[in-house]
């Protein structure tokens, strides 16, 4: 069994644009999030998607609603494709958040989660994709911590290196889920 995952992260918010690290808050795009999600429902719109999974975060959401306005395929919200809790910190400043996240690997941000328990998480979530969309291509719109789970999950990339890494913005990542393998 086997399927096709492309992921994009929710688009730029005003909390990006401010350096706030929204976590569990809603968030809001900002204009230019606005017209990336356009961008990206022309980039997708007619990419061979069966289906999109999307964060239940606000901003994610909107990236969604934006993108496929009208048409495209259906869109399901999941809970388990959420940003990383910072519980306390849900909206202090980037820096101060991110500052060692390394810390939070397996011990919670007070209040909230540690990334360990989002990444696993993201897993159980891909874990429901098969064999329910087997063969299929389907979207997965998120945030930083989903694409640390994917890369995790997905390309075997150590919790401990992801978390090292900066997020650096691009036009969606592919993936394979396959378990033909196993």
């Amino acid at each position: 069994m086997s399927l096709q995952v492309c992921f994009e992260t929710h688009q730029t918010t005003e909390d990006n644009e401010a350096g706030i690290a929204t976590g569990w808050l809603p968030g809001r795009l900002s204009a230019v999030g606005r017209r990336q999600a356009v961008e990206l429902g022309e980039r997708r719109r007619d990419d061979g998607i069966d289906v999109v999974f999307s964060s239940d975060l606000h901003r994610a959401v909107e990236s969604v609603d934006l993108a496929f306005v009208g048409a495209g395929p259906a869109v399901l919200l999941d809970w388990r494709l959420r940003e990383c809790d910072y519980g306390q910190l849900n909206g202090a400043p980037r820096a101060q958040v991110h500052a060692d996240r390394s810390a939070h690997r397996v011990t919670p941000y007070p209040d909230g989660e540690s990334w360990q328990q989002a990444v696993d998480r993201v897993g159980s979530f891909l874990a429901d994709l098969l064999p329910r969309w087997d063969g299929a291509r389907v979207l997965i719109v998120g945030h930083v911590a989903t694409r640390i789970g994917l890369d995790h999950h997905l390309n075997g990339v150590p919790l401990a290196a992801a978390l090292e890494n900066d997020f650096r913005w691009q036009p969606g990542w592919e993936y394979v889920l396959d378990t033909t393998d196993e």
